[in-house]
């Protein structure tokens, strides 16, 4: 029966849409509620493309069954047709007894607790509890991988630092060099990061169009590639010989590409060669190095030369499979950057709390996100509609909390919120408080309005908001370098017996004191 399949997909994505926008009424405040709002609508998108795919199928009608049926029923008998149909229907129940009937009127309705629906929710097994349900990343375990790495060893990177580097694969953030970046254990490393933080990005924007997102990272990867202007992968510069040393770093001394250190002195240079640290670093360059044996005597055969060949080809892949995760993990990081910023600071703040204090935030957070729904559907009402009529009483004007509800006066003087700071350059804007009047000399703001002056040393101005009091004292900062420069250029210099120089005064006391 095409046609009631036909009829049924028709309601089914009737019914999809309209739960659809039922849910995109909803204006949940908490942050789980919102994730679990926005999985059930991804869920249902994705029902809505797989039913309109069928429901196509249906029309284009490539076995003809469903012409077949509508010629059946229009030129047969009609009731022989329906007591067919009928006698189906109940052989089928016939057969299947116990099968439950679908109810679509009921089966995109949001439930209440007491209608069956659970209070555990699916977002409930996606994040853990140092993610907090989506707000901040979870990398402990990625970071114990990253210290166990071949060059990070020796190096104690804490938890804070790594949030801060952990997209940095280029010296100085990343200590691992080229050669060891090739081996299984940075390739499963990288592999499991770059998977992480896409998993994370799924579960916290389920309605975006991620693959079209990450197909562009793809695209860009692929002309970087192309171009070899992914950072860290550029074409390698092999050294000519102790003779010639290769010129990088700043480019001023002598570079050695096994140590990978600039020397300012070539006698310094020179001697280090026939350091331990300095020889066994060539060894293991040597060694990760490809072999070219029989090239130097010009008897290369066509089994030995294609062994090189192969062996190369094998890196290349391998590299570009690990620079195209790396290249990922930078992509993603660039789109999480808030979220990386707020786990900082979280970080931060949970290193100061005992464990029993962060214990007791983290079933603080579970209460606050399962409160809601263990309410009847009865008490949900009343006390959205008297929150709604409810109006804040705040004749004080103070600032309001996370909540929406004004802060405790005596916070309110604590931090001297009342007080206001005037600043003339940042265009006479009014700061309150005094944390938010300090914090503002590095902000953009502040920092234009003195460029604007033509000030370019702001590190010397805080706590100066009167443009005159700041055009004087870069007046005077101006004079006094100037002053400095030309009293520096005409010093006496003064030579004694012994062919010391020094400045004229310095050889009158000496001279005064009896010692020339």
């Amino acid at each position: 029966m095409l046609l009631e399949d036909q009829r049924f997909l028709h309601e089914d994505l009737e019914r999809l849409e309209q739960g659809i926008s039922d849910r995109v009424l909803e204006d949940p405040r908490q942050i789980r509620d919102r994730l679990n709002r926005d999985h059930q609508i991804s869920g249902f998108l994705n029902r809505i493309q797989q039913q309109s795919k069928r429901l196509l199928e249906i029309y284009n009608d490539t076995e003809g069954l469903r012409t077949k049926e509508i010629q059946s029923i229009s030129t047969a008998d009609p009731f022989d047709q329906f007591y067919k149909q009928l006698n189906e229907i109940k052989d089928f129940h016939r057969r299947y007894p116990n099968e439950p009937v679908e109810n679509l009127e009921r089966a995109y309705k949001r439930k209440a607790p007491g209608e069956g629906e659970s209070t555990t929710a699916e977002i409930d097994h996606m994040f853990t509890g140092e993610e907090a349900y989506g707000r901040f990343l979870d990398l402990t375990r990625l970071h114990e991988d990253y210290l166990n790495l071949p060059g990070v060893q020796s190096r104690r990177v804490t938890y804070l630092q790594y949030l801060t580097i952990f997209d940095h694969f280029t010296p100085p953030h990343c200590p691992i060099k080229r050669p060891e970046k090739t081996t299984d254990q940075y390739f499963n490393y990288v592999g499991n990061l770059a998977e992480y933080l896409e998993g994370f990005l799924r579960r916290t924007r389920p309605l975006e169009d991620l693959d079209k997102t990450f197909a562009s990272f793809d695209k860009e990867f692929e002309k970087a590639w192309e171009a070899k202007e992914i950072p860290g992968w550029g074409a390698e510069v092999q050294a000519v010989g102790p003779s010639a040393p290769v010129t990088e770093g700043t480019g001023e001394g002598i570079w050695c590409p096994d140590c990978e250190k600039e020397f300012k002195n070539e006698n310094v240079y020179k001697n280090h060669l026939s350091g331990k640290k300095h020889i066994k670093a060539a060894e293991a360059r040597k060694a990760n190095a490809p072999s070219a044996n029989g090239a130097t005597n010009g008897e290369v055969d066509a089994r030995s030369a294609a062994k090189p060949s192969a062996s190369s080809t094998a890196k290349n892949l391998k590299e570009r499979a690990i620079a195209e995760r790396e290249w990922r993990i930078r992509k993603y990081a660039s789109t999480m950057e808030t979220v990386r910023s707020d786990t900082r600071v979280n970080v931060e703040r949970r290193q100061g709390m005992t464990e029993r204090e962060r214990q007791q935030e983290l079933d603080a957070l579970f209460a606050e996100s399962t409160e809601p729904s263990l309410r009847p559907s009865g008490a949900a009402d009343d006390d959205s509609d008297s929150s709604g009529d409810e109006k804040i009483y705040n004749p004080l004007k103070l600032p309001l909390a996370w909540d929406g509800k004004p802060i405790p006066y005596w916070l309110y003087k604590l931090h001297g919120l009342g007080v206001e700071f005037p600043c003339e350059i940042c265009g006479n804007f009014v700061y309150m408080g005094r944390r938010a009047f300090d914090k503002h000399f590095n902000e953009a703001r502040h920092i234009y309005g003195l460029k604007c002056l033509g000030i370019t040393n702001t590190t010397l101005f805080r706590e100066i908001t009167v443009i005159e009091d700041a055009l004087k004292l870069w007046d005077k900062i101006a004079r006094d370098k100037k002053k400095e420069k030309t009293g520096g250029e005409n010093v006496v210099q003064m030579e004694d017996a012994e062919g010391n120089v020094m400045p004229e005064k310095v050889y009158y006391d000496l001279q005064k004191q009896g010692l020339l």
